[in-house]
């Protein structure tokens, strides 16, 4: 499918604007290149969408966007997964309006057209008035390529891009580590919660693979834990590193203890989970199976940035959405076990809550930092958002580059990447 955005003409060069250690300010606040980025980056890229778990059935479907175009991800009679254009081939309007449900059709409310769940027109009122001058076959919602991997699905508007899988590279076997905490299960997205922030979506994007933050900004957040807790989250001087995977992905490991869930069964269960531990001994599970459920709560040791719009983070997938250059909307969807024990799935909910939630301890922090930091990108033109750290000591790795856990390596990745994409003779 080609691109389906105009082109925008930039009085500058992308590759100009991104060095080795640094990116400009014009990254934040230029509206050219935010439209620009729109073009080039998320109508021509794979574009995480959906989680399995939320569409279970034929007929289920939820909306969300690609860039600011509006699209649908249904699962049609089949089973088989369609991301469909959310415009009516008629005159243009929505065909659905609903986050998320089930449904046997999408129905444009304007004039009634009617098209089955692969996207094709099936019903049209009072077809004699258009004579013998439409055919229904050619005009079907548009329907975007789409492929998988672990659960999660992606699309793009680009049919000859290359696989997902390539795309992916050696993230992939991050995904499957991060699958590991539905303990056996497979893993859910019940349900999210959506914020916007004043500022630019990289900026965020930043956030998820920074440690270099966490001590201070969410220092409301460690006082609220307990001594065991708070040990395992200073990790800024700790054996953990970020790892650049190419094609903008990488990867912040903070807890390496908890990178595979399923390893080291045998080690004490931690205070803090010590009464779900009971609690699932009472449900008649064996030792063995509460071990690992009790270990997959927590999540993953992790950040894993996928770029450009989503990470797979400890316990909970943060989805991107931007709005303009200087305002981005925020999905955070938190991640349970699939028919997992009711005790298990409540404590992972409640610790979702105590820093992702709305009322949590992390979102509140992190949103004041990241507003702040737009809000500063006003002041001078001329200046540079500085991504050295790290950088002296940065070697190659088997998968890209790599560094210590406070280092801005993932940021560099993810910008080379921009500027790989944004660039004029690239295009």
């Amino acid at each position: 499918m080609s691109n389906l955005i105009p082109a925008v003409n930039l009085s500058v060069d992308p590759a100009d604007l991104v060095q080795a250690d640094r990116v400009h300010t014009s990254l934040y606040t230029d509206p050219a290149l935010f439209d620009a980025e729109l073009d080039k980056i998320f109508s021509s890229t794979w574009i995480w969408v959906a989680h399995e778990s939320e569409i279970p059935e034929s007929g289920s479907y939820k909306t969300t966007y690609i860039g600011k175009q509006p699209v649908i991800v249904v699962r049609d009679r089949k089973k088989d997964v369609h991301v469909l254009l959310n415009r009516c081939r008629h005159r243009g309007a929505t065909v659905c309006e609903h986050k998320k449900g089930k449904t046997n059709s999408f129905v444009c409310p304007y004039h009634g057209w009617g098209y089955a769940l692969d996207g094709s027109l099936r019903g049209i009122p009072h077809p004699e008035s258009y004579g013998d001058c439409l055919d229904k076959s050619e005009l079907p919602l548009v329907s975007l390529r789409v492929e998988s991997y672990a659960g999660m699905i992606f699309a793009t508007f680009k049919d000859d891009i290359e696989p997902l899988v390539d795309f992916l590279g050696p993230a992939k076997k991050w995904m499957d580590l991060f699958m590991k905490q539905g303990a056996g299960y497979g893993i859910k997205v019940p349900g999210e919660h959506r914020f916007r922030f004043p500022g630019n979506w990289k900026i965020q994007l930043e956030n998820t693979t920074d440690a270099y933050h966490f001590p201070l900004v969410h220092k409301s957040f460690l006082s609220s834990v307990d001594e065991q807790t708070l040990a395992l989250f200073d990790f800024v001087k700790g054996p953990g590193y970020v790892e650049d995977l190419g094609n903008g992905h990488s990867v912040m490991v903070m807890i390496p203890d908890l990178v595979d869930l399923e390893a080291d069964l045998d080690k004490p269960i931690p205070e803090r989970f010590e009464a779900l531990a009971g609690e699932l001994r009472e449900e008649g599970i064996d030792e063995q199976q509460v071990r690992r459920i009790v270990r997959a709560v927590g999540g993953t040791g992790f950040n894993l940035n996928l770029f450009p719009n989503v990470a797979c983070s400890m316990a909970f997938f943060r989805v991107l959405q931007p709005l303009s250059v200087t305002e981005t909307e925020i999905h955070h969807s938190v991640i349970t076990m699939d028919g997992g024990p009711a005790a298990a799935n409540r404590y992972r909910l409640r610790l979702h809550e105590h820093f992702q939630g709305p009322m949590g301890f992390g979102t509140p922090d992190d949103s004041e930092a990241w507003e702040r930091v737009q809000k500063g990108a006003s002041a001078g033109d001329e200046l540079w958002i500085m991504l050295n750290r790290g950088l002296p000591g940065e070697r190659a790795s088997a998968d890209g580059r790599i560094s210590d856990v406070s280092a801005e390596t993932g940021m560099r990745a993810a910008y080379q990447q921009w500027k790989k994409m944004m660039s004029v003779e690239a295009q």
